[in-house]
């Protein structure tokens, strides 16, 4: 007898199989990046700059002073804005907090001023705040030119 069934080739495997291996591939590298990544030393981020305090705290006081009494002049030259005026005495202030203590007064709200230790600038704030956002009439400029300078000559 003949045994000629003829030529059958191998039974090729489900592409099931192949996504199954794939994708075992993956997991396996994917864990290995999670364990790299959660394990690694994290950079430690660069210390701000430390502040040192001005040496000569009179000369601060001088230049604020003078920079309060420049902006109450241009409001009575009319280059400025009652608004306006306000709102410089009020970076004024914030400027000279800074200055001083190394607080970034300028970026802060009444809220966070009042948080921190600086009675001095959160009041002069304060009090300066209706002229800057307040409904018209705004309050007079001379006396919000007086607490900001009230402000800058209080502080020690």
């Amino acid at each position: 007898m003949q045994d000629n069934g003829g030529f059958y080739a191998p039974l090729q495997y489900s592409p099931l199989w192949l996504w199954a291996g794939i994708g075992l591939l993956v997991l396996v590298v994917g864990w290995y990046f999670f364990v790299y990544l959660s394990t690694r030393k994290r950079p430690v981020p660069a210390a701000a700059p430390r502040f040192t305090p001005p040496s000569d705290i009179h000369s601060l006081k001088e230049a604020y002073l003078q920079r309060i009494d420049a902006v109450e002049a241009e409001a009575a030259a009319g280059r400025l804005t009652s608004r306006a005026s306000h709102q410089e005495l009020s970076l004024l202030v914030r400027k000279f907090t800074r200055d001083v203590t190394g607080v970034d007064a300028p970026r802060m709200t009444l809220a966070e001023l009042d948080s921190h230790p600086l009675p001095a600038a959160a009041t002069a704030v304060g009090r300066l705040y209706p002229g800057e956002f307040g409904a018209e009439p705004l309050p007079p400029l001379a006396r919000s030119a007086e607490t900001a300078r009230q402000a800058v000559r209080s502080w020690n």
